[in-house]
This record gives structure tokens, sequence and C-alpha cells, in this order.
């Protein structure tokens, strides 16, 4: 049996995201102009890649076990990666690797808050706390739904990064957190609409079971709409400077994604292509605004 499969339940297509947002922890770090320690950029970036894949890992083995995998309409963005479908024989094996890769991401933890301040606590309890429970208690919260894939790789990746390079957070490190804060939220919450009747069937509770057309629709522009309105209201205020607006470039890439959002009527392969859409949008605006901090700090 080649249990090299099971690593298919980490989802390693969607990790990508979690150096994006460590990099936008970097430009914020470089941006404030405090001493970085880049000796512990590796620790960083294998707890946070650990992090990623033990919550993908532990939300595979929970769906597979409650039978949601086999209800969902999989796609290339959502309904799960299919590996314990194809090789349930491994389910085992991917219990195993959310385990350990939330262990990695502890000690990682520990390693960083040794060399850096118990600052990092709060922010490692709180993380800890989103892998062990959002394929359970947080998925019957519609609310904690939402927030909680932007809670982890905005405010607690973004800040976790610039505070364990530089053993403190700053103003600008906060504001740019709340980027993948909302997209990030924004993309778990659009991949919810294809599986609006599998996830309702098993208990889950969500926005996008619980919202009508509209509303759902709203919820999306708003959440959207957020990070473009964040980033050029923080420039006018002087709080981030000018360059951050390279992070609106990709307002033409967010607009015909809600506007198909608006006109989902429940065909999924209609949803497509702007499922694709918004996952450019989510690495893309981090990436542009960390790019727009960083020539800040060397023009």
């Amino acid at each position: 049996m080649n249990r090299l499969a099971a690593l298919g339940v980490t989802r390693p297509n969607f990790l990508l995201l979690t150096p994006v947002c460590i990099a936008l922890g970097v430009a914020a770090a470089l941006f404030s102009g405090q001493e970085i320690d880049w000796s512990l950029l590796w620790a960083v970036a294998l707890g946070g890649l650990m992090a990623h894949a033990s919550v993908n890992a532990l939300n595979e083995y929970v769906d597979f076990h409650s039978g949601l995998d086999f209800t969902t309409q999989r796609t290339p963005f959502s309904g799960g990666s299919g590996t314990l479908v194809t090789h349930p024989q491994l389910a085992s094996t991917a219990l195993a690797i959310g385990v350990v890769s939330l262990l990695i991401t502890l000690l990682c933890g520990l390693y960083l808050m040794a060399h850096s301040g118990w600052g990092l606590l709060p922010l490692g309890l709180l993380g800890a706390l989103v892998i062990l429970f959002y394929s359970g208690p947080i998925n019957r919260s519609p609310f904690l739904v939402l927030i909680s894939p932007g809670l982890g790789f905005g405010p607690l990746m973004v800040m976790g990064t610039e505070y364990a390079l530089t053993g403190q957070f700053s103003l600008v490190g906060g504001l740019v957190a709340l980027v993948p804060f909302f997209q990030v939220s924004n993309l778990l919450y659009l991949n919810q609409f294809p599986d609006i009747q599998p996830d309702q069937a098993v208990g889950r509770k969500n926005f996008a079971i619980a919202l009508s057309a509209r509303p759902r629709a709203n919820l999306y522009a708003l959440f959207g709409t957020a990070p473009f309105a964040l980033i050029l209201l923080a420039v006018l205020a002087g709080a981030l400077p000018p360059l951050s607006l390279l992070g609106l470039l990709t307002l033409p890439l967010f607009l015909p994604v809600a506007r198909d959002v608006q006109g989902f009527d429940g065909r999924i392969q209609s949803l497509l292509s702007a499922m694709g859409r918004n996952v450019a949008l989510c690495l893309l605006t981090p990436l542009l605004l960390a790019l727009g901090l960083g020539l800040e700090v060397w023009s």
C-alpha cells in the first residue's frame, strides 16, 4: 500500500497560501524598521506550513468519517481532495498526519517564543484551537465558520510572522493582516456554496446554508470589498505607505467574481470560473501589498 498517497489529505495545491501570508508578515516586519532575526524564518515557515497541513488533514479525516466526502460534488476548489474516498484504508494515516503536523507546529511555536518573547503565546493558543475545532464545533457556528479561516491566515499568520522576526507588533502589520483575513474568509465562504445540501445533511451550519440567495451574495460582496476599502482608506489616512495601493490592482479580478456570485442559480458549473479567480485574488492581493511595502523600504 502506497502510504505516500495519504499526503493528498494536506491538499498540497492550496498550501501556497501559507508562504504568501508569511511574505506579507515579512514585508510588515521590514517596513516596521525593527531589527529582524532572519535565522528564525525557517521556524516561521515550517510552523505555518505544518499548521495549514494539519487543519487540512484533520478536516479530511472528519469529513471522511461523517460521510460528507461521499456526498459532495467535488470541484478543483471544494469538496476535499478525495484521497480517503479513493483510499479509505489510509484514514488512520491521515489522522496521524494531522496530529504530527500539529505537534510540529507547536514545537515551532515554543522555539519562536523562546527567542522572540511571550507575545506569540495568545496567537499560538488561538491558532491551535482553530486547528483542533475547525472541523468540529466551529462548523456548527455560522459566524465562527466565516471568520476562522481569515483569522488563521490573517492576524495569526501575518502578525505572528512579524512578531516572531522582530519581537514586536506594529500598526502596519495589524492593518495588512486584515487583507487576508477578509479574502481568505471569503475564499472558504464561496467554496461552501457547492456543498450547501451535503453540509446541511451532516449538521453543519454556515452562512451559505443560513442565508437566502441575495443576502448570501451580498455577504460575499461585503467581505470582498472590505480589503480594497481598507487599503485605500489606510493610505489616505497615512497609516499605510502610498505603494500599498499596488494591492488595489486585483480589484478588476474581484468585480466579475462578485457579479457571478450575485447571479449564482445553484448550478455548480456556473460558479467554477469565479471560484478559480477567487483563489487568484487571495494569492495576488497579499503579494502585491507585500511588494508595495518592500518597495517603500528599498526606495
